[in-house]
């Protein structure tokens, strides 16, 4: 049945009712479901390897990073957040994406600027999670053959038949419409971070009572005993790449919030959601890095679950790794629906008239009901997806391409638009107080980003070099 919009049917008093403010179907998401889309998108592969960033970076340093960025990536949410309506945070005009938010505060060509930041870090976050949810299955099947044959058998299995069961499972979950009807797998895929966290967390514990006591120092690997003065460098800047991208969710921030239902007023709910988001992801965070790092010292694996720092018990690290791959793949739809949303408004636009990109078929799907099916949906979500996992395939590194990721998106999406839009909005007169403190905030952002993404080139290439097919990458 094709279905269309029919100008009659919104005249219907009944059919109002349905609708929000900006005649569009009525939001039904709370500060609930909010929490659930941001702790997904935040306790992700992040965690995985907070144990080997604070062994970089020692028990001083390592803490007051992970704080430090606790505290700008809440700050600047909650300056992004007054923005989803404009120009009053409360009553204003709708804003559906970050680059609507962009448009309607700074306008120009920080607008396209935007929109290559936002998706393209959309785009490598989907990569970063198809290679990463990879390298969890391969750890289950790694672990049954450690715990079978001994631990001295090298158990070489490839990621790349993995990352196709990845993306065959991603197909199909990539016909949910849209981000309105994400949140049961957003509740799902929170309770596995959860999980996942709780078991790396319980077994570092019983590592640090059972014993011997790994070498930690208060400022990390030392020179000379772990690493060369150049290698402490980059790892140590690549460290703090890796802190970054534990808390970038501004890529979806407005999306989410545009799931929220009013009132209360959306900026008032999101607020809610982030303070309670930051805060449960900063105390995962603090405990799996530093009873990670007192677990293994300076010696800590990059990625400390699937790295095979805990052998046994075997079914419980096998357990930890499932969570991480459900986990991952509720994610990986967190982050791609703004993609697919983009893409999809842009082309009914261009295309209006256009049966293939915008006409809606009702099937009835057995325990679903109606479901509305597009055909150039499933062509374009289908190849998006694809596309992905070759990718994936053809650059399995994981720690360097995550400092990679939170490098590069850091500073413009969670830092520099939402200050830049607040000082905007507030009218705020140049180098007062504020406008100064702000500004040097934003500047040693960058300069952070700047250095850590060199350390993630470096240590890119390095890989490389190493990098041997068929051997599972850690």
């Amino acid at each position: 049945m094709y279905m269309e919009h029919n100008p009659a049917i919104v005249e219907n008093g009944d059919f109002r009712k349905n609708l929000d403010d900006d005649g569009r179907p009525k939001r039904t998401g709370t500060w609930v479901t909010a929490s659930a889309h941001i702790i997904t998108a935040v306790i992700g592969s992040g965690v995985l390897s907070l144990a080997w960033a604070i062994a970089q970076l020692g028990w001083v340093a390592g803490p007051a990073v992970l704080m430090a960025f606790s505290f700008i990536t809440y700050f600047t949410s909650t300056l992004l957040a007054d923005c989803y309506r404009s120009p009053d945070p409360v009553h204003g005009k709708r804003n559906y994406t970050y680059m609507d938010v962009v448009r309607a505060n700074l306008g120009g060509r920080k607008v396209q600027l935007c929109g290559l930041a936002q998706y393209g870090n959309l785009i490598g976050v989907t990569i970063g999670y198809t290679i990463t949810a990879s390298i969890s299955m391969v750890a289950v099947k790694r672990s049954n053959c450690f715990h079978k044959h001994g631990h001295h058998v090298k158990c070489r299995t490839s990621n790349n038949p993995f990352m196709i069961i990845f993306a065959c499972i991603q197909i199909l979950l990539s016909q949910i419409p849209n981000f309105h009807k994400l949140s049961w797998l957003s509740i799902l895929a929170a309770v596995m971070s959860f999980a996942y966290s709780s078991i790396g967390l319980g077994l570092s514990v019983a590592k640090v009572i059972a014993g011997p006591h790994a070498r930690t120092t208060l400022t990390g690997a030392t020179v000379g005993i772990d690493v060369s003065a150049s290698e402490k460098v980059w790892k140590t800047f690549q460290a703090i790449g890796d802190i970054a991208f534990a808390y970038a969710y501004s890529t979806v921030l407005v999306e989410i919030q545009d799931t929220l239902k009013s009132p209360p007023a959306e900026n008032k709910a999101m607020k809610r959601a982030t303070s309670i988001g930051i805060t449960t992801t900063t105390v995962f965070y603090v405990l799996c890095g530093c009873v990670g790092y007192a677990a293994f010292g300076n010696d800590a694996p990059g990625n400390f679950l699937t790295g095979f720092g805990f052998y046994e018990p075997f079914w419980l690290v096998d357990l930890a790794n499932i969570c991480i791959a459900i986990h991952l793949i509720g994610a990986y739809q967190v982050f791609c629906q703004p993609i697919f949303g983009f893409v999809e408004s842009q082309c009914a636009k261009r295309w209006p008239e256009s049966k293939f990109i915008n006409s809606e078929h009702a099937v009835n799907l057995p325990f679903h009901g109606a479901y509305c099916f597009n055909s150039f949906r499933l062509v374009w979500r289908t190849a998006y997806v694809v596309m992905t996992a070759i990718l994936a395939m053809l650059f399995p590194f994981f720690n360097d391409f995550l400092g990679l990721l939170g490098a590069a998106s850091f500073w413009p999406l969670t830092v520099y638009f939402p200050i830049e839009m607040y000082i905007a909005r507030t009218k705020m007169p140049r180098f007062s107080f504020t406008w100064t403190w702000m500004k040097i905030l934003s500047w040693v952002c960058l300069v952070i980003s700047l250095v850590s993404a060199a350390a993630a080139i470096q240590g890119l290439a390095t890989d490389v070099k190493k990098y041997k097919p068929f051997q599972t990458e850690q």
